[in-house]
């Protein structure tokens, strides 16, 4: 690559320094493109929108050497022509830039429905070729290229994982420039181009993403280039950004902190010399930037931006029946519609598609001219070829310290307390240290690092931040490596396109916002199972969450911070791409937190709490529990060499305590009751083993649970989840699941459980009513339990807290059987 401070001195630009730039719109003079140049643009644009028109239209005559008639005609007209002239310009000029300064850059699509112009340009750089070979560069490898496109057993119509080159699908707008940033962190040589469409600017999740030049360090990472492509109008209505004023737009992203600068036209000469030389001074810009800062500058830069404003469905029919098209909505998604209909269309169809001379651009054969691919990359300076946009072609492993290093000491079940997550916390700042050099791991969060106890990570590093500080700020330096912004969509956004682009990293989370990110996991995790079956797409790190300060511990925020239906929306995922993991205690949590860094491919969740709770296994028993994701605990159990007349299970850090309490209670109060207790670490092993690769066989199934014996099931979340994962198992209607019930407030931990009926209490109702026999024989228990749910109750609205008994309750080690764990 070339030198970043020649590039920037070629246009003479050597400052960094954010400065006032007036209230005029930039639109640049400078070095006209030669004719050869500017012939090979639109040459090269022309057959990028030739081949697009033909991705939507046809599936036969692909170089019209023949009239057209309906039978050249798809039967059904799927895809999106206006934003697709746009992109299309937009790549022929990266292509000239990319290979003349020989650049490192990939192209994100942020309007959903630019898939023909991604499809288009990887198939003239060649790249598509090379990956599908079917898709040859003749007459017949464009047939197949048109008639795949949106067609059952084809491509789908989006920039999707089969597309190359890409990492954004864009099928919901609004996380274009978010995935840029997050492939632009730590990748120093990379260039990212995201074009963000007018449509897309107007959600809330890109207007957020804006603020990610305030996190980017151009000593160390990457570059992101905005584009906003202002074609003025969404489906079928004009958008804000397109009406507004230049100077408007430009005072805008200037208080973002961007430099725009303005191409607006639709007379195509015209528009590739002022394309040209905006980019030009765009890239000079960009290298005096990094120049500055990687030469011990300190300046935050204003960093550039280019806002096109062209046509929507430019080139394309101007009116249709009398109706404006190009220039308005009704180019959108497919301008010419009813072609069997109306001979009419066809013959536009025809007209519009010669327009581009297709044989001019297409040889004998059918391949590209030779001349066409003068400007275009070679080899991965290809955006179609870039290995960041395979990220798993870059993915080193992360190097992760021994986490039975960080073991919690537990001499006794229950003996010893401790903070789950601020043990994790210590694990992860030695990941954070081990990784240092190779700067491939980041921590990404809503502003809740240290809320969620995990501030160990602040001993080796800082939270990133490149704006201005004050003498009192703490852990904030443009060389930090955790993320945290005010923004679920923007951690998940950076953390995507990060391992996207070949890295690790972990979100860590409230349990009830997670949700706000809830459509985003959706994407990725069908970019995750398309990809699996894609072998050119190299596997990437696992997505990972850690869901804290969760429903069951909100004593301060209430009901609007009590939700843990994340979990029953990741479960809706395939099996082989998603796993929940519910760690009892810290030596648990330490072993799935290792576990999860280490994978690929999958969506990772872990909900864990932060606060002070009870220790159940030493480091030996957690790891044995965990490997096997679900087992008895012989502690809590006395039914060793009978079968138990009840099973108490518990999946979950409060549910495991309130299920342990209960046992006690059953057990000193009832001691002939044969009680096995089983806790869920992996909630996966509850599905069937056809289900899911983690499932438990049906024999292993029946003998932790058995076949015919009441299951007293205390859950983390909502109860139907349970019911659902073992709905066909043999015991099914057994199982009575006590889980969150959509009640809450400001209460009581103990009072949470009460509210929703899992606490101890009830669960050992629940106990005496479900065994035969027990509800005579233990009616006075019953009653006395049910005295203390009401003592609770004038307890807590007394004093504010739980009863001493409920807050100093442990696990009585009298009770334990010797220390064994299977």
């Amino acid at each position: 690559m070339r030198d970043p401070g020649e590039v920037a001195a070629r246009w003479g630009y050597t400052g960094s320094r954010r400065h006032d730039l007036g209230s005029e719109a930039i639109m640049i003079e400078a070095p006209a493109l030669t004719d050869a140049e500017l012939r090979w643009l639109d040459a090269y644009w022309r057959a990028a929108n030739y081949l697009s028109v033909g991705q939507i239209y046809l599936l036969d005559n692909p170089l019209l050497r023949e009239p057209l008639t309906l039978a050249h005609i798809k039967p059904r007209l799927l895809g999106h022509w206006g934003t697709t002239p746009g992109l299309n310009f937009i790549q022929a000029h990266l292509n000239r830039v990319i290979k003349r300064d020989d650049l490192n850059a990939i192209f994100i699509c942020g309007p959903g429905h630019g898939g023909p112009a991604v499809v288009a340009n990887s198939y003239l750089e060649g790249s598509y070729t090379e990956i599908y070979p079917q898709i040859t560069r003749d007459e017949d490898g464009l047939r197949r290229l048109f008639r795949q496109f949106s067609f059952p057993g084809g491509i789908p119509s989006h920039a999707a994982p089969e597309t190359p080159g890409s990492i954004h699908e864009g099928g919901e707008l609004g996380y274009a420039l978010s995935h840029a940033f997050g492939a632009a962190f730590d990748n120093p040589e990379l260039i990212v181009a995201c074009v963000i469409g007018d449509g897309e600017a107007e959600t809330g999740p890109l207007a957020g993403s804006w603020n990610g030049i305030k996190f980017l360090n151009p000593a160390r990472d990457g570059v992101v280039l905005p584009i906003l492509h202002l074609n003025g109008y969404k489906i079928a209505s004009p958008t804000v950004l397109g009406r507004m004023a230049d100077a408007d737009v430009r005072s805008l992203f200037m208080g973002y902190g961007y430099e725009p600068f303005f191409v607006e036209g639709a007379d195509p000469a015209p528009m590739h010399r002022q394309m040209a030389a905006t980019l030009d001074a765009v890239i000079a810009r960009i290298r005096a930037i990094q120049a500055t800062a990687r030469n011990g500058g300190s300046d935050v830069p204003r960093w550039p931006m280019i806002v096109l404003r062209s046509p929507k469905g430019w080139t394309g029919p101007k009116e249709v029946d009398g109706k404006k098209v190009e220039g308005f909505w009704r180019a959108h998604q497919v301008p010419l519609a009813g072609l069997a209909e109306n001979p009419a269309h066809l013959a536009m169809l025809e007209e519009w598609m010669r327009s581009y001379r297709p044989e001019a651009l297409f040889d004998a054969e059918g391949a590209p001219v030779t001349a066409l691919m003068d400007h275009v990359p070679a080899g991965t300076r290809r955006m179609g070829a870039n290995p960041h946009a395979n990220g798993g072609l870059l993915r080193k492993p992360l190097h992760l310290p021994d986490f039975r290093a960080y073991a919690v000491a537990v001499r006794e079940p229950g003996a010893s307390q401790a903070e789950a997550t601020r043990i994790m916390g210590a694990y992860l700042s030695d990941v954070m240290r081990l990784n240092a050099s190779s700067r491939n791991f980041r921590l990404m969060g809503p502003d809740e690092t240290a809320s969620n106890r995990l501030d160990a990570v602040f001993d080796v590093t800082d939270r990133v931040w490149m704006e201005a500080t004050i003498p009192e700020d703490v852990h904030l330096a443009p060389d930090g490596r955790v993320m945290e912004i005010l923004s679920e969509h923007l951690c998940q956004g950076w953390l995507e396109g990060y391992l996207l682009t070949g890295r690790h990293g972990l979100m860590s989370c409230y349990e009830a916002f997670i949700h706000i990110v809830d459509s985003m996991v959706n994407q990725h995790a069908k970019w995750l199972k398309v990809s699996r079956n894609l072998a050119w797409r190299r596997s990437i790190s696992s997505l990972n969450y850690l869901l804290t300060s969760h429903v069951w511990r909100q004593d301060h925020n209430g009901f609007s911070h009590q939700d843990p239906g994340f979990i029953d929306h990741v479960v809706n995922k395939k099996a082989d791409i998603v796993r929940v993991y519910l760690p009892p205690d810290a030596n648990t949590l330490l072993w799935v937190t290792d576990h999860c860094l280490a994978t690929y491919d999958r969506i990772n969740v872990i909900v864990a709490g932060k606060q002070p709770a009870p220790q159940w296994l030493d480091m030996d028993q957690a790891v044995k529990h965990c490997r096997a994701g679900i087992g008895i605990w012989d502690f809590a159990s006395n039914d060793e060499g009978s079968e138990p007349d009840v099973v108490i299970a518990a999946a979950g850090d409060v549910p495991t305590l309130e299920a342990m309490a209960a046992v006690d209670i059953l057990r000193r109060h009832l001691p002939r009751l044969k009680v096995r207790f089983i806790n869920v670490v992996d909630l996966m092993a509850l599905q069937s083993g056809d289900q899911h690769p983690h499932g438990l066989t049906e024999r292993d199934f029946d003998g932790l649970f058995t076949a015919d014996k009441p299951v007293i099931f205390a859950y983390h979340g909502y109860p139907h989840l349970i019911h659902r994962l073992t709905y066909k198992r043999r015991n099914h209607d057994n199982l009575h699941v006590h889980g969150y019930q959509e009640e809450g407030t400001t209460t009581t931990p103990f009072d949470m459980v009460v509210l929703n009926r899992l606490d101890r209490f009830h669960l050992a109702i629940d106990v005496i009513d479900r065994v035969p026999g027990l509800a005579a024989t233990a009616a006075h228990l019953k009653q006395a339990l049910r005295d203390k749910l009401v003592e609770h109750r004038e307890y807590i609205c007394r004093y504010g807290e739980d009863m001493p008994a409920i807050r100093d309750w442990n696990w009585p080690y009298e009770t334990s059987a010797p220390s064994k764990h299977r």
